[in-house]
């Protein structure tokens, strides 16, 4: 695996904290319309030189933000990748989506990114394809499909999940749907220790998780393996928690975010 940028969503209050132990920024546009202190933290990301991935917000919202917020924020702050919108366990609608984004101009350099969406491994392998040929530099995977699950059985579902998706990629590397030439980047995960099952897997660009900081938000410390389950904490009912209703979590925020890198040689 090569060297991989690691992300971590934070509450609102620990935006500047964040810089600190994450390599790039990673943006939902629908909060960019809805708080000033996300705003004006992507800003000055921008300012900084700082890498940035945004989103299109369908884990927190259910569904793609809205066409128009989309256009707006990705033309305002150019991020360094831009994640075009798919749709939940959907091959045939997140494939159609795809293309009809690839015609779509954006800021010069900003790279689309398509979701392989899926519900069971032959649609993600023709997701994959589709979008190859369309041309797309860039493919995400997300961590909680369900047929994960059938492509791992574990009696621990997020283990289950966490496993059936390297079992999923490495199996699109065997077939050579993938390459180490090609960029993938993992969407979330179900369990931390995931990552260290890709050490030899060089096409893995980047990872987002918020797993680390919401372990830490229900006062749980990683073991060597991490957790046995997901943490119970979502961030859609903490982002804008304040610091001081914290205050008391954070040394197991700062433990498990330094235990994530360590468990996955990160």
């Amino acid at each position: 695996m090569k060297k991989v940028k690691l992300s971590h969503e934070v509450p609102f209050c620990l935006l500047e904290q964040s810089r600190e132990f994450n390599d790039y920024d990673y943006c939902l546009p629908h909060l960019m319309d809805e708080n000033e202190e996300y705003r004006n933290f992507f800003y000055k990301s921008k300012e900084m030189g700082r890498y940035i991935v945004m989103d299109n917000s369908l884990h927190e919202l259910g569904e793609a933000y809205n066409t128009k917020g989309l256009m707006h924020w990705v033309n305002e702050i150019k991020p360094n990748e831009f994640i075009v919108p798919d749709v939940w366990e959907d091959y045939a609608l997140s494939v159609r989506n795809a293309k009809s984004w690839v015609g779509v101009e954006l800021p010069k350099n900003v790279i689309k990114v398509a979701v392989v969406q899926a519900k069971s491994t032959h649609e993600a392998v023709l997701c994959t394809k589709v979008y190859k040929d369309l041309g797309y530099k860039k493919l995400a995977y997300s961590y909680g499909a369900s047929y994960y699950n059938n492509v791992c059985p574990h009696p621990n579902k997020d283990f289950g999940k966490a496993i059936g998706r390297y079992m999923v990629i490495d199996n699109l590397l065997k077939e050579g749907l993938l390459s180490s030439r090609d960029r993938v980047h993992l969407l979330g995960t179900a369990s931390p220790i995931e990552f260290g099952l890709y050490k030899n897997i060089k096409c893995i660009e980047s990872i987002d998780t918020s797993n680390p900081i919401m372990a830490g938000i229900d006062k749980n410390t990683y073991s060597k393996l991490g957790l046995a389950k997901k943490p119970v904490a979502n961030m859609n009912n903490y982002q804008d928690i304040s610091i001081d209703m914290i205050e008391e979590n954070l040394d197991y925020i700062e433990y498990n975010v330094q235990k994530f890198r360590e468990i996955n040689e990160l």
